[in-house]
């Protein structure tokens, strides 16, 4: 094992170092075999860390500026409606990709006192709601969007084709890329392409709810994390002024 270590230390990053031990182990484990990593692996694997520093590559936050640009630059169609609907919920809930394509008309309701409550039930944390939101805009996109969507069409965000609505989710990939889409309209300045992804609503959002001055128990709440490490990892990048 420490032959093999030291075989990856020129050329890989420590992340793709780490993921191949780790694949070696499970793999050894479903074998049966026992992984030798003693004392002196764990030397050499120490050794190997001091030159190679750990910085986890962090999709760009579209903070609420962008956000509010990007949702302005949608056009008045069934697809511009949509994409408006699923931002804004997006940003709002602080969800991950995978969970806003997942839901359900019904895992979103409205609140008597004009706020959103939903479902997350696919969270990776835990699959249990969150909220209230109180969203006066995303209400209103909600219920313009659920206004143009079929009634028998189950998916809150269901797929579009022609200025038609599909009975199936939009997916991942198709998330991506209406939000990465949606920066792109933007015009002025605006983060490259390739530094936003799926999580970037998920990441500028936290980092609004920081500069806000909310506390870090009130983020993680709203957004269901539950490691504040994790956490800290999207408020790194937060544009975030403590001296005022």
């Amino acid at each position: 094992m420490i032959e093999f270590l030291q075989s990856m230390v020129e050329g890989l990053s420590r992340s793709t170092i780490d993921r191949r031990l780790a694949s070696i182990r499970r793999i050894n484990q479903f074998l049966g075999f026992t992984t030798q990593t003693g004392e002196a692996f764990r030397i050499a694997h120490s050794k190997m860390k001091r030159p190679k520093p750990h910085q986890r590559r962090q999709a760009h936050g579209i903070n609420e500026d962008l956000f509010l640009r990007a949702i302005a630059a949608q056009p008045e169609t069934l697809i511009g409606i949509h994409n408006r609907a699923m931002l804004s919920l997006g940003y709002d809930f602080l969800t991950r990709r995978s969970e806003l394509v997942a839901l359900r008309v019904g895992d979103v309701s409205f609140q008597y006192d004009g706020t959103l409550r939903g479902v997350i039930r696919r969270g990776k944390a835990a699959p249990f709601g969150r909220g209230p939101f109180d969203s006066e805009r995303s209400e209103k996109l909600l219920r313009r969007w659920l206004r143009r969507k079929p009634k028998d069409i189950d998916w809150l965000f269901c797929a579009t084709l022609r200025d038609t609505c599909l009975d199936q989710p939009i997916g991942d990939r198709r998330a991506n890329q209406i939000i990465k889409l949606a920066v792109c309209s933007v015009r002025g300045h605006r983060p490259r392409d390739r530094e936003i992804s799926g999580h970037s609503l998920r990441v500028g959002a936290a980092q609004d709810l920081l500069i806000k001055s909310f506390d870090t128990a009130a983020i993680m709440r709203a957004g269901g994390w539950r490691s504040l490490s994790a956490l800290n990892g999207y408020l790194d990048l937060a544009e975030h002024n403590v001296s005022k």
